[in-house]
């Protein structure tokens, strides 16, 4: 016999609910990615190809990769040790820490930018001590890194942080009263029950670092060549009618994250199975 297409349910209204959900992806989701693939279709590959191999291009996906990429790993690292602080120690200001680290979702992004550039340009509070050294943050990529690591800060705490509080503390004193060092607890017990929480976490920092347009602007300058994000290029051609160079950008950068959010999804199903074989 054959298996329905949805599972039947105890609970009530699971056709209707079940309607709701694919009607608003499709609304959300499906839908304004089907007319971005429409856009490019309709102008072909020759001429998606033909503006994403411009140098401008290039190296604008490139920054924005790159860059996107490096502060989801510096938030995955960084996160999880502040998840692990803010579940596990007991100091006065956890509650106070805690509620700031969900600034990052209530600040706006131009906010956030003008803040990040006021701060860190060469005549700002933290940018003239940098001067004194010789190092510019603002205006460079190095700005640019720190606006995207701002903006994707809390996602990893806040996925990890109910792991955390339920792996017993019981596990790592079994393993401790066994022999293990403190690494090899780390190694063998806690991780192994961090890491799908975590990618989950790194997922989504990669993500809205990649997407993100407000703050960044303020604060890179937007040289081309140099420190000029994708999806500024995106607003540039639209602001020139060119819709054809703005959907070739996007399919491109929509291709590229896909694959990365593959490549992750991927790790966390051999995690989870590998949690599940021990």
């Amino acid at each position: 016999m054959a298996r329905p297409f949805i599972q039947p349910s105890a609970l009530p209204g699971l056709k209707l609910s079940a309607a709701i959900t694919f009607a608003m992806l499709g609304v959300v989701v499906l839908i304004p990615i089907g007319a971005l693939l429409a856009r490019g279709i309709s102008a072909g590959p020759e001429a998606i190809w033909q503006m994403i191999s411009r140098e401008r291009v290039q190296a604008a996906l490139w920054l924005s990769f790159r860059l996107s990429l490096l502060a989801a790993l510096f938030n995955l690292i960084f996160g999880t040790l502040l998840a692990w602080v803010l579940v596990r120690y007991q100091f006065p200001g956890r509650k106070i820490l805690d509620a700031a680290v969900d600034l990052p979702f209530a600040l706006p992004t131009a906010v956030a930018g003008i803040a990040l550039t006021a701060l860190y340009a060469p005549n700002g509070a933290f940018g003239s001590i940098a001067a004194a050294f010789g190092v510019k943050i603002a205006y460079t990529q190095w700005g640019i890194l720190l606006a995207l690591i701002f903006v994707g800060l809390p996602f990893v705490p806040r996925t990890v942080q109910p792991v955390i509080a339920e792996i017993p503390r019981e596990e790592e004193e079994v393993s401790a009263t066994l022999g293990a060092g403190r690494l090899h607890t780390l190694r063998r017990v806690v991780l192994p029950a961090l890491i799908p929480a975590a990618l989950t976490g790194f997922a989504l920092a990669l993500a809205r670092a990649v997407g993100e347009y407000g703050s960044v602007i303020f604060i890179a300058a937007n040289i081309p060549l140099r420190t000029e994000i994708a999806p500024l290029l995106i607003v540039i051609q639209l602001e020139e009618f060119n819709y054809d160079g703005a959907a070739a950008i996007g399919l491109a950068m929509l291709a590229i994250s896909f694959g990365m959010l593959l490549v992750i999804n991927l790790l966390q199903i051999r995690s989870r199975r590998r949690i599940g074989d021990v």
